[in-house]
């Protein structure tokens, strides 16, 4: 007859168990934390598609790639025909050169538009292009100099998204003026390209050109390294620039709310040749492309999303250590607290993150982050007060909670040096919990060995 009463007192008293089903509370939690997580994702989602939108309205990303001078020639090719005779055929080739000097001068107007809670940046720029061609070098192409069709000579060049030319651009080439036309059905060399024809009959060694575009365009401008020597000075009113592409800017500067940036750029390290027969596809091949890639973006400085994607990452382990320390108070306290307010304190924490989401997209992520820890905190802290019937002890729990909090800004702020911070932080902590934990009965609350543990 005794032996109920002592199992259910057990059940009632034993610390060890009451830990574990404080645990499996903790691990339930993981399922909400998961929906925020994908809450995030949709809202980042969301951001993508607005930017998409309004790109495709106003002007999308742009690329400037060129000029190119494209001089055909005619090439012989003996081939038997169904009888085996031998005969010759007559085909057209081409013969693609890249400029000897390019410049490019940029200057960039700059602003946001917005849709609904979302910024978009977007561009005017004014671009004036200049540089200068070298006659074809055609002995290293064994090409003999009767073959060339100097008078049907053509300049190209491209710009990706052609709905952002604001005027019609005109190539000053030789002292004549060049209206451009789009290029020639099936011309692979340049997508989106742009040309003018020109007749090179004259024989001059020399070839200037210079022409200027009025573009506009959202998120970045970029060049492609295309002379060979390339100079690009670009100017603008954004306030946080991100310099990418292949090659960064050998001088920049940014002040306030402009930035400048330069870069010049040989040939040696260009992923295609200065002259070259035959191939219409070099230049726009992926990794040819991409690797002679260079430019500004319009930066949104900070990303909401991002930031709070990576905090929520961290709910688990704020839950974990929450629990802990309430449970080590309850423990110093000598005041039972049930499960299921666990429970409740587990939910007030997976909250905190809907909050940072939804404030973030309003007022940004800092200002987001203080008012969800401080409402979350406050929430936690007179809750536990009304438990414990302790105001001291709810006093040391929100300073134990602001410290948690506290530590995960830290972390999402250094980005780079997280890991680190992070390893000793958490080290620190699990050591402070085993000093604490040392001497705690984990089969029955024993008040006399936990009074001795915490004296």
């Amino acid at each position: 007859m005794q032996t109920q009463p002592s199992s259910t007192n057990w059940l009632k008293e034993s610390v060890l168990l009451k830990m574990l089903i404080i645990m499996v509370i903790a691990l339930l939690l993981l399922i909400p934390s998961a929906w925020i997580q994908g809450l995030i994702q949709e809202r980042s989602v969301r951001q993508e598609q607005i930017t998409q939108e309004v790109s495709d309205q106003w002007s999308g990303s742009q690329l400037v790639q060129g000029p190119v001078l494209i001089i055909p020639y005619k090439k012989q090719v003996r081939e038997r025909d169904t009888s085996n005779k031998v005969i010759i055929k007559e085909y057209t080739q081409r013969i693609y050169l890249l400029p000897q000097n390019l410049n490019i001068k940029g200057n960039v107007a700059t602003r946001k538009l917005h849709r609904g809670i979302f910024d978009v940046g977007v561009y005017d720029s004014k671009l004036n292009i200049t540089g200068n061609f070298n006659r074809a070098d055609i002995a290293k192409l064994q090409i003999d100099s009767n073959q060339l069709m100097l008078n049907k000579a053509r300049v190209i060049f491209a710009i990706s998204d052609l709905k952002g030319l604001k005027s019609n651009p005109v190539i000053n080439i030789q002292n004549l003026k060049l209206e451009v036309e789009p290029a020639l059905n099936g011309d692979n060399l340049l997508d989106n390209g742009l040309q003018a024809s020109i007749d090179l009959s004259t024989g001059a060694d020399d070839i200037p050109f210079n022409f200027d575009l009025d573009l506009k365009g959202s998120e970045s401008l970029s060049f492609a390294h295309t002379g060979k020597t390339t100079q690009v000075e670009v100017s603008g009113n954004w306030p946080s620039p991100k310099f990418d592409g292949r090659t960064l800017p050998n001088e920049r500067t940014i002040v306030d709310s402009t930035f400048n940036a330069k870069w010049r750029m040989l040939y040696y390290n260009r992923p295609f040749p200065q002259q070259w027969a035959g191939n219409d596809t070099l230049l726009n091949s992926f990794k040819n492309n991409k690797n002679a890639l260079f430019g500004v973006q319009l930066h949104i400085q900070v990303d909401e999303y991002q930031k709070t994607e990576r905090t929520s990452k961290y709910a688990i382990l704020i839950i974990v250590l929450t629990f802990v320390s309430l449970f080590l108070t309850e423990v110093i306290q000598k005041r039972r607290i049930h499960v299921f307010n666990y429970a409740l304190i587990g939910a007030a924490m997976i909250v905190f993150y809907t909050l940072l989401l939804s404030f973030s997209e309003q007022v940004g992520y800092n200002i987001a982050y203080l008012i969800a820890a401080v409402a979350t905190i406050g929430l936690i802290a007179w809750f536990t007060a009304s438990l414990l019937s302790n105001r001291k002890a709810a006093v040391l729990f929100a300073v134990i909670l602001t410290i948690f909090y506290g530590f995960i800004f830290v972390i999402i702020q250094l980005e780079d040096l997280s890991l680190l911070v992070g390893s000793i932080a958490l080290f620190i902590i699990i050591s402070t919990l085993m000093y604490f934990s040392r001497k705690i009965s984990w089969d029955a609350q024993q008040p006399a060995e936990i009074e001795e543990t915490f004296a």
